[in-house]
This record gives C-alpha cells, sequence and structure tokens, in this order.
C-alpha cells in the first residue's frame, strides 16, 4: 500500500501529537480520533496507572472514544487527560449527554520520576499542547512524548538501565486492511531480539565498561542468583509499558477487547520477564475504520506490530539522563 510512514498516523482520521519537558525528562502522547472510536483495554502486570478503562469492556454504556493519552509523571500524569478534554470539547467532540458533550479519555502512565526532574510532570497544560501538535504527518518517534523518560532493565535500579522511547509501526493486513501500534517502552526488564534472543537493551552490568563482551547483565538470570533475589523486594519501580493498537477494520466493542488481549503477546515475544508485579503493562485499541475483517486475524497482526513498534522504541532512543541507548549490535551500548 503506497505512502505508509509505518506508524500508527496511517489509520485514516487519527492524528498524534506529542509535548515533552527535554530536561525533566518526561512528557505526553495524545492519539486523537474525535469522530469516535470503538474502544479496548487489556491491563496485566501489578502496577498499573489508568483513566477510564472499567467504560472500555463490555457490557459498558459508552463504546466510542475520542482521544487516548499516554502520560510521563506516574499517576500525576493522569492531570494531563483535562488538557486533552478541553481540548477536545472546544471541538464539540465527544459523548453527548444532551446538556453537555463530556469527550472520553482512557489514559495510561509510566513511572519516570527516577530520571530528569522528578518533581515536573505533564498536566493539563501539556496534555492540551500535546493535542495542538498533533498531525497525520510521520511520528516523531524515540525520546519524544511520553518516550521521554522511558528506560528498560531496572532489576539493579537505574545506574544499571538503558534509555528507550516511544515506537510505532504498521502491519498491512491485505485488502486495505491495516493495524498499527503505537509503544512507550519502559519495562521492568531487558528487551530482546526476536530472531536470536539477544538482548537490545536492559539491565547492564555496572560499571559498563565492557570492550568485546556483553554488557547485559541479563534481567531474568539474574533474577535467579542469590544477589538478584536479594535486591528483587526493593527494585526500582519505575516501570510499565503502555502503548494503543489501532486499525481501520470494524470491530464491535467485544472483539477490538479481544484485539487488545492478543496484542499482548507482541509484548510478551520481546520483553524478558513480561507483565511482572513491578509493571502495570496496558494496551488500548481502536477501531476507527469500516473495513470488514475477522477479528482473528486483526489480533494476530495487533501482536506483530507490537512487538515491531518495541523494537522500534528502543532503537530510535538516544542517551539522555545518563542513561546510554542501544545500538543496533546488541552487544553495545552509546
Amino acid at each position: 500500500m503506497p505512502n505508509l510512514h509505518n506508524d500508527i498516523t496511517d489509520i485514516t482520521g487519527i492524528s498524534v501529537g506529542h509535548a515533552q519537558h527535554d530536561t525533566a525528562l518526561t512528557g505526553c502522547t495524545v492519539i486523537l480520533c474525535p469522530k469516535g472510536a470503538v474502544a479496548g483495554v487489556d491491563q496485566r502486570g501489578g502496577a498499573p496507572g489508568t483513566r477510564e478503562t472499567d467504560l472500555l469492556r463490555p457490557m459498558h454504556l459508552v463504546n466510542k472514544v475520542h482521544a487516548v493519552l499516554l502520560s510521563g509523571g506516574s499517576a500525576f500524569g493522569l492531570d494531563a487527560s483535562a488538557g486533552v478534554m478541553k481540548y477536545l470539547e472546544e471541538k464539540k467532540s465527544g459523548f453527548n449527554t444532551g446538556v453537555a458533550r463530556v469527550p472520553i479519555v482512557p489514559a495510561a502512565v509510566i513511572f519516570d520520576l527516577a530520571i530528569g526532574d522528578p518533581k515536573v510532570r505533564p498536566d493539563a497544560a501539556m496534555g492540551y499542547q500535546a493535542c495542538i501538535q498533533a498531525s497525520t504527518q510521520r511520528l516523531a518517534q524515540g525520546n519524544v512524548g511520553a518516550g521521554c523518560g522511558a528506560s528498560v532493565g531496572k532489576l539493579f535500579g537505574m545506574a544499571g538501565a538503558t534509555k528507550t522511547g516511544i515506537g510505532s509501526a504498521t502491519v498491512d493486513a491485505g485488502g486495505g486492511i491495516l493495524i498499527s501500534a503505537l509503544v512507550v517502552v519502559n519495562a521492568f526488564g531487558d528487551v530482546v531480539d526476536p530472531t536470536s534472543g539477544n538482548i537490545l537493551a536492559g539491565t547492564r552490568k555496572v560499571p559498563a565498561a565492557y570492550r568485546g563482551e556483553q554488557i547485559y547483565a541479563d534481567t531474568l538470570s539474574s533474577m535467579k542468583t542469590s544477589a538478584g533475589k536479594a535486591v528483587m523486594h526493593f527494585a526500582s519501580q519505575s516501570n510499565t509499558v503502555i502503548g494503543v493498537v489501532a486499525t481501520n477494520a470494524r470491530m464491535n466493542k467485544e472483539d477490538i477487547n479481544k484485539v487488545a488481549q492478543m496484542a499482548q503477546d507482541g509484548l510478551a515475544r520481546v520483553i524478558r520477564p513480561a507483565h511482572t508485579m513491578l509493571d502495570g503493562d496496558t494496551i488500548f485499541s481502536l477501531s476507527y475504520g469500516n473495513l470488514k475483517a475477522n477479528v482473528n486475524l486483526i489480533g494476530a497482526c495487533a501482536a506483530e506490530a507490537f512487538m515491531e513498534a518495541i523494537l522500534v522504541g528502543v532503537r530510535t532512543a538516544t542517551p539522555a539522563g545518563g542513561l546510554p541507548a542501544c545500538s543496533l549490535n546488541s552487544n553495545n551500548i552509546r
């Protein structure tokens, strides 16, 4: 299919905006679907920070959302949702209650307070600014928006973490059907290459002054050691992978929730370990189109898109906050 960006703006009608504080290393990203998208959610892991997730599940009144917010700042960052709601209300977008249109804006946050300035967090003004910046053009990725303060590999604390960011990818399912994902990569564990199994980013050996040898400690293997067991209960809780999968296929609420569930498989393919009690992994799903498609195909492609978006979020990140970022050579960092 021509003119694809290979990011979530490939879904016609969706626009995405970033806003961030580059010095404080925090920010937010908004996915706008002002005409309303049928939406679902799947949340795993033990430490979520979310807003408006109950209404996304079947047997609830509201079927459509008007935006999804991904934010840094831990629970403080949920404040940015108010700015998104303000913007959408001004555009007369929202659920019609008869007396007012109420924009439906689910949100999820990552904990990024341990990098940059913990006193600076996304707020309503930043959420509004992200909406102003929203575009259907090719999406900036890496250390932008909600990915500004993202990192992975924190078993031994932030000193041994690796900088990551936000990434996006699109899968073409044929017949004009597209499935895209946008992911903030902020896991407790490591990100691994799905082909080789090599660690691309994760918990580093400290100090990391190595030449020609693997500089990653391997979180899962380290958790089995006496040292890993000793620190696990005190390990940094600055984790959680959050993201959105969107399709131009027509899905009902039950189907689109299944798509979110299946997309979690993409996370588990490249993050090791996944869905721990120190993560709050949350995936939103959006149906914003009218093409007929089988939910099994959409869900399978959603997992593939989510996996690819995670890898992009790792590979487009740059060093920040004293943390190195990965290189395409998994045995080295920069």
